[in-house]
């Protein structure tokens, strides 16, 4: 329950309980982070229902606004840092980390978050007719891709998110986490693309960083959910 609460606590802004934590519980959080995106999940839809009863832009428009203000666009943080250091790095993977640690956002960062926040505003009128409540299982697959992550990639940073996890994802959690995600795809097919999503992003930040950090989680959960709203609104206009 501490991990739990834990995961809760580092990826939302909702309000949870003071525990003691443990120096391995922040690492092992992330065993629960598809569950914390099941609750993102459902706020998500939920916003996106009550708004789509005025119009279908303002139910995409209120799931969008909702989606930022529970993680506290902690992943759009991740996204814009990591584009900064893309943009400015030219090539020298030292410079682009030195950019990445840098809390100041330039112009890469601002066009990367304005440019993803315009693509889910779009994507979730697109997806909207297939049914808000699909929109429940994108943060919960999406917060999948860090597990998986966590063991295909070398940290690249010592005391960061990416030092902390590194070796916290067990066999185990990724079996169990993949037979959800394949009872999940019975209800929502279109997230059988995740696996496609998540190792493409992988194999892209081996070659980009050679590794992954803290802020590549981040910007990797928003291209996953990027993405597989992109399959939802595929699915829905061949239906």
């Amino acid at each position: 329950m501490t991990r739990l609460i834990v995961a809760f606590g580092f990826l939302t802004r909702l309000p949870m309980p003071r525990v003691a934590v443990e120096a391995d519980d922040f690492a092992a959080a992330i065993r629960f982070y598809p569950l914390v995106g099941l609750a993102i999940g459902v706020l998500v839809a939920l916003a996106g229902w009550l708004g789509a009863h005025v119009d279908p832009w303002t139910g995409a428009c209120a799931a969008l606004l909702a989606w930022i203000a529970v993680t506290g666009a902690l992943h759009l943080d991740g996204l814009a840092d990591l584009a900064d250091g893309l943009g400015a790095a030219h090539g020298d993977r030292t410079r682009l980390l030195a950019v990445m640690a840098d809390p100041h956002i330039g112009s890469f960062g601002v066009v990367a978050i304005a440019g993803q926040m315009i693509a889910k505003l779009v994507l979730l009128h697109a997806a909207g007719p297939a049914g808000w409540w699909a929109l429940i299982l994108i943060p919960f697959a999406a917060r999948m891709g860090p597990l998986v992550w966590a063991r295909l990639l070398p940290p690249l940073r010592s005391g960061g998110l990416g030092a902390a996890v590194a070796g916290a994802v067990r066999n185990r959690d990724l079996w169990a986490w993949a037979l959800m995600l394949a009872l999940a795809a019975v209800a929502v097919p279109a997230l059988v693309v995740l696996p496609v999503l998540v190792l493409g992003v992988a194999a892209w930040l081996r070659r980009t960083l050679g590794g992954v950090t803290g802020d590549a989680h981040g910007a990797g959960i928003e291209i996953v959910e990027t993405g597989l709203l992109a399959a939802i609104a595929v699915a829905g206009a061949l239906a």
